[in-house]
């Protein structure tokens, strides 16, 4: 088994700073770049984001819908970027958003293992069908020292329809953080003080689990109790989407673990490797300014 994917992640963004960036090859964007709406030019647009990046960023989070639209050969171009990404030293973020029950839960957790041709270093996972039916990808991860992000407060704007919902006082965003929570610190009941956590130094302080939670960085207001979460947030938004920089502060302060993305702003720069990455130092900078 791996080092968990928190302490991983801990380390990657120690030397690369926290920016994750997304790999959409929409069609448009493919357009854009001057390529083909089919497998070579998904393949080409997904080389020179990988060959301009991977590098150098912490984190590469490829969005499966766009490479599942080409079929098996758009899922060959995946496979392929997925290990040369990780081979230079970035970790893989699946953005697949997959929620289900049992066996089929557990099928897609298999993307977290080491043997599977898709091998990730983590995934996005949707807790709409209850809490309860992500168990099978928890226990994968542990075993496996895979990471997930579970959709909680996200940014788009009928969000809160459902997110915003009371399930016994709490609404159902803060049921998934409270979740997310007892799996990184396991004993710890929901409504009993949280736990003194420890990060991987052995430091008292926000250690960083593997299990995190996808809240996005438009948001008005921080509406949910982030304390003792002990897990990274994945934090969406930024850039084309109207969040910046500024916004992550306001709603997250300076002391969680929290992974930015940003996906058109960057990608929007290339197909030219040498402008993809002084767009991604751009936000690098920012971030750490």
């Amino acid at each position: 088994m791996s080092a968990p994917f928190g302490r991983r992640l801990a380390d990657a963004v120690a030397a690369r700073g926290p920016l994750c960036v997304g790999i959409d090859p929409h069609p448009p964007l493919l357009a854009a770049w001057g390529l083909t709406d089919d497998p070579d030019g998904l393949a080409r647009f997904t080389d020179a984001v990988v060959d301009a990046l991977a590098g150098s960023v912490a984190v590469l989070k490829p969005q499966l819908a766009f490479y599942e639209r080409h079929g098996s050969r758009g899922l060959a171009v995946l496979e392929d970027a997925v290990a040369r990404a990780r081979a230079a030293g970035a970790l893989v973020l699946l953005d697949a958003k997959r929620g289900d029950i049992g066996s089929t839960m557990d099928a897609y957790g298999d993307y977290l293992r080491p043997e599977h041709p898709l091998s990730v270093d983590a995934m996005t996972v949707s807790p709409y069908l209850g809490p309860g039916s992500l168990q099978p990808a928890v226990d994968t991860a542990r075993q496996q020292g895979g990471g997930l992000f579970v959709l909680a407060r996200t940014s788009n704007p009928d969000a809160g329809t459902l997110q915003h919902a009371l399930v016994g006082g709490r609404s159902v965003a803060q049921v998934v953080v409270d979740t997310v929570r007892g799996w990184n610190t396991p004993g710890w009941v929901i409504g009993d003080p949280l736990p003194a956590v420890r990060d991987v130094a052995g430091r008292l302080g926000p250690a960083t689990g593997s299990f995190g939670v996808v809240v996005g960085a438009t948001l008005r207001e921080m509406d949910l109790d982030l304390d003792g979460l002990s897990g990274p947030i994945l934090a969406p938004g930024l850039g084309a989407q109207g969040g910046s920089v500024a916004d992550l502060r306001r709603l997250f302060g300076s002391d969680r673990a929290v992974v930015p993305t940003v996906s058109r702003d960057v990608l929007a720069a290339g197909p030219d490797p040498a402008a993809l990455r002084v767009a991604a130092d751009r936000w690098t900078a920012e971030l750490a300014g």
